[in-house]
């Protein structure tokens, strides 16, 4: 299997570089890759000492940001390497101060690791819920470097549990402790005899607590807003938009205005969505010299404010469970004491589980359903207030992931 799965990685490796000359995001990750191991030979020498933080993307470095701060702020005169494999994450935290240097991780070829883990020489290396590589954790293994994997989630049709999954199995061998979100998925790593497990929970709680000590402030979202209730739509796909623009088109009241925040913010994708509102919209990139309490609807195509938007609202919908491309994050709004509505595909994601049990989290499966709640919660403000009350204080108990992780790491 691993022979197999060598070959496989060097044929992928190879063949990327014909649809990058397609697709730009295909393009960033190859010639991001390509330029790894220069930039790492520049900024780091043998002497140093360094901790490695891996993140597939930006959800997973959100996640570690509360441990990476502690430690950075412990270890002052450590040097950070950051890593991602998907651009979505480097392109957007490339210069993020938490790290010394930020590259793409070369593909998880034998040399790649070799080379990688000689270059780094870590001292601690934290990957963040999932993204396991094989040759990189044998390659710390071998070398007794140490490794652990936080805010991990496991389901049981992974192929860890699976009688195929052997070196999955053996990658996760590497890790000397394994922080999980759940009980469940404690038992799954349990029986496969992986008992260096603690369930300490999912650090993103942490950083969403972070996320009330900052100043939120944002004068335009104030002068938008203008004292009257406040819909935001967060990380939306097109399946999640489609029913917003029935729905803002038919709504009567003009006393509740729509943030949208898409996730794709190209602006082909924007105008198509723009063109069908029948409302009075501005967009962030357009806002400059407006009054912006005239408008109905607010598009951000930016990215980097969403969390600070959420501040504003009154309640939200998280975007992503409406098609099969992900729920994103519901802990951003929901920290903020108000209720947040999701689409019907979150299987993947415990927390949106149980914060459906608490009761301050909504799940619906079309435009009648969305309808329907959300009528019911504008016109309702003792509802917003219960839901919303719910899901702060869901927050506030599952927090303090990151002191179990950190009193593991320096004991």
């Amino acid at each position: 299997m691993k022979l197999l799965y060598n070959i496989a990685l060097y044929s992928v490796e190879f063949l990327l570089k014909i649809p990058a000359l397609f697709n730009e995001k295909i393009k960033m990750g190859v010639e991001g890759r390509s330029k790894a191991f220069n930039i790492l030979e520049e900024h780091l020498s043998a002497n140093d000492r360094t901790f490695w933080f891996h993140c597939a993307s930006l959800g997973e470095y959100e996640q570690g940001l509360p441990i990476f701060k502690q430690l950075r702020m412990e270890n002052p005169n450590h040097k950070i390497v950051l890593t991602f494999f998907s651009p979505s994450g480097y392109e957007v935290r490339k210069n993020t101060g938490i790290a010394d240097v930020v590259v793409y991780l070369p593909m998880d070829t034998k040399a790649n690791a070799k080379r990688f883990v000689k270059l780094v020489h870590p001292e601690l290396t934290i990957f963040v819920k999932y993204d396991i590589w094989p040759n990189y954790l044998s390659e710390l293994k071998n070398r007794s470097l140490r490794a652990i994997l936080i805010s991990a989630s496991f389901r049981k049709e992974q192929s860890y549990f699976k009688f195929y999954g052997g070196m999955m199995r053996n990658a996760l061998r590497a890790f000397e402790h394994i922080f999980v979100q759940n009980e469940n998925s404690k038992t799954l790593l349990n029986a496969i005899d992986l008992n260096n497990v603690t369930v300490a929970g999912d650090t993103r709680y942490d950083r969403v607590s972070d996320q009330l000590l900052q100043d939120n402030t944002l004068p335009f979202i104030d002068q938008f807003k203008d004292n009257k209730l406040c819909v935001v739509v967060g990380s939306s796909w097109p399946e999640d938009e489609i029913l917003f623009v029935d729905y803002i088109n038919s709504i009567q009241s003009k006393k509740v205005k729509f943030i949208i925040a898409p996730h794709n913010i190209k602006s082909n994708q924007i105008d198509q969505f723009v063109n069908q509102l029948q409302r009075k919209t501005v967009l962030f990139s357009d806002k400059e010299n407006k009054d912006l309490s005239e408008y109905e609807v607010f598009i951000i195509d930016t990215i980097g404010i969403l969390s600070k938007v959420y501040s504003y609202a009154d309640l939200a919908y998280v975007g992503g469970a409406m098609g099969k491309t992900g729920l994103h994050n519901i802990l951003e709004p929901a920290v903020f004491g108000i209720p947040v509505i999701i689409g019907k595909n979150y299987k993947k994601f415990p927390e949106a589980y149980q914060m459906i049990a608490n009761g301050g989290v909504i799940s619906i499966k079309d435009s009648q359903e969305l309808k329907n709640n959300l009528d019911t919660l504008i016109k309702n403000p003792e509802k917003r207030n219960q839901l919303g009350n719910l899901n702060a204080a869901f927050i506030l108990k599952n927090k303090d992931a990151v002191i179990q992780i950190m009193n593991y790491i320096n004991n």
